[in-house]
């Protein structure tokens, strides 16, 4: 599943491309996304300006200016498999290519998705109002986002430190391959209580967390089966994993063997050497 780190390196791979371009087409091959795609999507947008785009969690959002109709901003979320490509007239849209949007200049905003899990949608009124933004905890590259924040809502909370570090109302976007890498560095077991881990320690997961984070960014994303970038190349971050993945392999800190456990119905792995 595309993670914040490649929804972030989509946002900036198509960001040149887009900004400030008037739209001349919309193609909807596909409409039965998770979600329907919008009736109006095509009489909205034809004629209408990408102002710069921006990213919420895992929400991509495509601000709309002019056109028929007030500003309004998509919201796309890229599902289980789908990404957003640059393409170019002429180029044939391949099989599961659901939704093209044609703009000035000849470049292509392609939605591509085998699984159909993701959707566009109008954004509606104020983004806090907005149900599936308004619960979302802080950016966890942000200033409100570090281990006194951790150390306060883990108070008293019996479940794992991994599924808690990866609810989105105490931080978004630290999905399961991140989490795993942040609390390998960390040096925190996954298993451990959330409420029994000290600030000190809390601290260091959240400064653990921005660094994995801030790292796959830089690199393009973490190289996922499906994931692409904007610009139709894969990520590079899988190849520097400490842990996600390796079960049974050697860790490379120590060469103690890596061990695979279920939290919260995730898989996770971790080194019982390094981690406690």
């Amino acid at each position: 599943m595309p993670e914040l780190p490649e929804v972030e390196t989509t946002r900036r791979g198509i960001a040149p491309h887009v900004e400030g371009r008037e739209i001349r087409e919309v193609i909807v091959r596909q409409a039965r996304l998770r979600v329907p795609v919008p009736e109006d999507l095509v009489d909205r947008l034809v004629g209408a300006t990408i102002a710069p785009l921006r990213r919420r969690a895992k929400y991509l959002m495509v601000p709309i200016e002019g056109g028929d109709g007030p500003p309004s901003t998509l919201l796309w979320h890229l599902g289980m498999s789908g990404s957003l490509r640059i393409a170019r007239l002429g180029e044939l849209p391949k099989k599961h290519d659901h939704v093209d949007v044609v703009l000035e200049g000849g470049a292509i905003l392609r939605y591509h998705d085998p699984r159909r899990f993701g959707f566009v949608d109008w954004l509606r009124g104020d983004e806090a109002q907005d149900s599936r933004l308004s619960r979302l905890g802080p950016e966890p590259l942000s200033d409100a986002f570090d281990g006194q924040r951790l150390f306060t809502l883990s108070r008293g909370r019996r479940m794992a430190v991994k599924p808690f570090l990866m609810d989105n109302a105490v931080v978004v976007g630290v999905g399961n391959i991140y989490a795993s890498e942040a609390l390998f560095l960390a040096g925190i077991d996954p298993r451990r209580a959330a409420g029994r881990i000290s600030l000190e320690r809390y601290e260091r997961l959240a400064s653990a967390a921005r660094e994995v984070l801030a790292a796959a960014i830089t690199q393009g994303g973490t190289t996922l089966r499906d994931f692409v970038s904007g610009t139709g190349e894969p990520g590079y971050f899988a190849q520097r994993l400490n842990v996600y993945g390796r079960d049974g392999q050697p860790c490379q800190r120590c060469g103690a063997e890596l061990r695979r456990v279920i939290l919260g119905q995730r898989a996770s792995v971790f080194c019982p050497h390094c981690q406690h």
